[in-house]
């Protein structure tokens, strides 16, 4: 779900952009004129008739719906019958994306004027104006209410206005779908009444965030929070009421600050009080994909320099850590050397289409290339797919991110292979997916089973990019070049930047750099896509599981929980034996050629008899990997990681640090920088209200407060309030160490006025400190607060002046 943003810009930098852009496709059609021009060109008969079929196949959908559906949401294909809320057998949260105000018909408004049928959108904006009402008791998505039906009814309150006045045609449009998007508008607002300001998931429409249905609604992902700003900025420019783009900007702010600061990735789902990270996995499918387009895209319609900025600061960390050649592979965002799926997400098909529209063509290419092997190699492109290309979940809902992404690479390159892809999905879908009543989603598409679902998204996304895939862009009604494509493919014209409320400029601010800004037209030898797709041509064929010949699991893939990944080591001649607490995950490994036992992070390893010779030196490849990336590793988290130490003996001789996690929103100490105090318990110890029991003892003093009740931001400002020189935050669940668990940076909600260090401590670790603390009750505890890896220095640093001390002082006298 991706937009078209090729058009103008903002004065100036919006007009380089433009140029440059041009340049790349100029260069691109130059090239296409070359020897190495593919063979199969389409002649403009067959893309006439394949335009023609695209424009059958809406109306097959489009009137099975209106005919057997409307006013449902949705058609049912195979009941033949609509989806109502409330009505129709539940499907639980999936069915969140329904309210009852005829999903299917807004969503689909524009595409009718694309299409060019004036007098059938005429109709349905009649139909919407008199039927459609958002008055109901019933809990919807915020996320797909934005996108689906705000989006939908402006741009068809966009282009009814443009028809007025280039076709002179619905005079008596007043702008009443503007003031339907603007009411809707309203009824999302209260999910914005966060402490971080990003919105809940899911609001009641009548009720707000008042349904008791919604009194533990806590969590959201990326996405569904990064996914408002396109469609929240051009209403409120529409209809002067700034309310709604000052949220959206808000939501976006928030999320920039949730990133990793040493990584930039982010993660996929957050708790929207706190700001905490529920799910740190970092992609560019499911849960993420449309917040990194938005980025894109704000900048792109608003001329807003800080998306673009953070887009790029975002897109250099997912091509240096996410990207593996053509695949795109989750990571952890704390850990990015880490992998944490062994499948990828069909959702993830979006990604080349706004690599293209941001300049980066030939890894575009390269995925693309390999989603179409992985599309001919089981005939959809299923719902979730391993390294291996085999199937993880077999549905396939007719989702449109795999054709948006053909059509924006034809458009930049007009190599008539995007063409030719194209007429292989469209053929698809009509042998497997057409029924009697609409088109159906594939259920498994192992079996070609049918499941009696039809998304929205099926006409205003994927058989809309089909048409536009096969028509010139002359030949329509409008030059879709003007237009921004929102993620659920609604246009948003680019004159709404001039409609007021004027962004600044960020490229002077301190959090980004010029680095930030820059980006490159590719290399004109390496631009055209069939010199890029020709390596790739077999990358998928043959591809099965554990073959020696295929791809070496490697170090960074490897999970001691996986079946599989046993098997291959095993193979390799690595085995591996339980070492003490089996739930520590520590095992030990053998090699008997070597006679070695080598230790990594928690693993142990070593050789047994490999397979064979092959696999034996596959083995010993591992076992290097391993070691490497445990260094890097531990390098890593020891940067991190944050140290509260405290001496254990009268004269503060020997020390003791304890292992602890940073936050986002309080000062960094660095270097050899400390803060020092005596140890304290708030009271009460959640340290949630307005002030402390023992506020007047508290100055001067390490605050120490347990999590929960209340952000951690929160409980930081009143320790600060109260004079303590410093936080420690400890766990609320018991038996947590950070020795089991990756430590994490605690997250605030944006504001940068915290001037104390705070620091984060699991249970376990924290146990041990009120055990020191309980042993010395005739006196406070001093510790302090510092760098983990500075506090290794410090006691390297000491041990060394110690034996200095011992070797002078045993030194023997000199000869007289």
């Amino acid at each position: 779900m991706t937009a078209k943003t090729t058009a103008s810009f903002a004065p100036g930098h919006r007009l380089m952009l433009t140029f440059l852009v041009a340049l790349c496709i100029l260069v691109a059609c130059v090239l296409s004129t070359e020897t190495n021009m593919p063979t199969q060109n389409m002649s403009n008969k067959e893309r006439a008739e394949l335009r023609e079929e695209a424009r059958d196949m809406f109306y097959h959908a489009y009137h099975a719906y209106m005919e057997n559906a409307y006013p449902a949401d949705e058609l049912m294909p195979l009941s033949c019958k609509g989806r109502y809320r409330g009505v129709t057998p539940s499907r639980g949260d999936m069915d969140d994306i329904l309210g009852n105000f005829s999903m299917t018909l807004v969503d689909t408004l524009d595409t009718l004027v694309l299409l060019g049928d004036f007098t059938e959108f005429e109709h349905a904006v009649k139909l919407v104006i008199r039927d459609v009402q958002f008055d109901s008791d019933i809990i919807v998505s915020v996320f797909e209410t934005n996108i689906r039906m705000v989006g939908g009814l402006l741009s068809a309150h966009i282009l009814a206005e443009y028809l007025q006045k280039h076709a002179d045609t619905m005079h008596w449009y007043k702008g009443e779908l503007l003031e339907m998007s603007r009411e809707l508008g309203y009824r999302l607002l209260p999910a914005f009444n966060t402490s971080t300001g990003i919105p809940h998931a899911r609001v009641n429409l009548r009720l707000g965030m008042k349904d008791p249905m919604l009194k533990k609604s806590r969590e959201t992902c990326t996405a569904c929070a990064g996914t408002i700003l396109l469609e929240f900025a051009a209403l409120s420019r529409l209809t002067g009421d700034p309310i709604f783009e000052v949220r959206a900007h808000a939501a976006m702010d928030a999320l920039w600050k949730l990133r990793h600061r040493g990584s930039d990735l982010m993660g996929t789902v957050l708790n929207v009080h706190s700001g905490d990270w529920v799910r740190r996995d970092s992609g560019v499918g499911a849960g993420i994909d449309s917040y990194y387009e938005y980025l894109f895209k704000s900048y792109v319609l608003l001329g807003d320099d800080k998306y673009l900025a953070r887009f790029n600061r975002h897109y250099n960390a997912v091509m240096k850590y996410v990207s593996e050649g053509p695949m795109l592979l989750d990571v952890l965002m704390h850990r990015p050397h880490a992998k944490s799926k062994n499948f990828m997400d069909s959702l993830l098909a979006f990604w080349p289409g706004l690599q293209v529209l941001s300049g980066d063509l030939k890894p575009a290419v390269q995925t693309h290339e390999m989603l179409y092997q992985v599309m001919q190699m089981h005939t959809f492109i299923p719902e979730a797919f391993t390294v291996d290309f085999q199937i993880h979940w077999g549905q396939h809902p007719l989702r449109p991110e795999f054709i948006e992404s053909t059509y924006f690479l034809y458009r930049a390159t007009g190599d008539h292979h995007y063409l030719q892809v194209g007429k292989r999905a469209l053929k698809t879908l009509q042998q497997h997916a057409k029924v009697s009543c609409g088109y159906a989603a594939v259920n498994d598409v192992r079996t070609g089973k049918h499941e009696d679902r039809m998304d929205s998204f099926v006409l205003s996304e994927t058989i809309k990019y089909l048409f536009l895939l096969f028509s010139d862009p002359q030949d329509l009604i409008i030059n879709v070049d003007e237009f921004v494509f929102t993620t659920e493919a609604h246009l948003l014209p680019l004159s709404i930047a001039q409609l007021g409320n004027a962004t600044f400029s960020f490229r002077q601010s301190d959090e980004h750099n010029v680095l930030d800004f820059m980006r490159t037209c590719p290399s004109s030898n390496k631009l055209f896509p069939e010199k890029v797709r020709k390596p790739l041509r077999n990358f998928i064929t043959g591809s099965c599981p554990r073959t020696t010949a295929g791809k070496r699991l490697s170090a960074l893939d490897f999970q001691a929980s996986n079946a599989d990944h046993l098997r291959a080591v095993y193979d390799m001649g690595i085995t591996m034996v339980s070492v003490g607490d089996r739930s520590q995950g520590k095992v030990r490994l053998f090699h008997s050629f070597y006679n070695i036992i080598k230790q990594y992070s928690r693993y142990f390893f070593a050789f047994i008899q490999a397979k064979s010779h092959e696999e034996g030196e596959m083995g010993l490849q591992f076992m290097q990997e391993m070691l490497e990336l445990t260094k890097m590793q531990s390098i890593n988290q020891l940067a991190q990681l944050q140290a509260v130490a405290y001496a254990t003996d009268e004269k503060a001789q020997d020390w003791v640090a304890l292992m602890a996690g940073p936050s986002h929103f309080s000062p960094e100490l660095i270097g050899d920088q400390f803060v020092e105090g005596d140890v304290m318990l708030a009271q009460p110890l959640r340290a949630c209200d307005e002030t402390l029991e023992n506020a007047a003892e508290a100055k001067g003093k390490i605050l120490v407060a347990e999590r929960g009740d209340c952000t951690f931001v929160s409980k930081a400002r009143l320790a600060q309030k109260v004079g303590a020189v410093a936080l420690i935050v400890c766990d609320n669940v018991p038996g947590s160490s950070g020795e089991t668990q990756p430590m994490f940076a605690m997250s605030g909600d944006g504001k940068d006025d915290v001037l104390i260090p705070v620091v984060f401590m699991y249970s376990v670790e924290f146990g041990k400190l009120t055990a020191v603390m309980q042993r010395r009750k005739q006196q406070p505890l001093g510790v302090r607060v510092m760098q983990m890896v500075e506090f290794k220095r410090w006691q390297l640093a000491k041990a060394q002046r110690q034996n200095q001390t011992v070797a002078a002082t045993q030194k023997p006298d000199k000869e007289l």
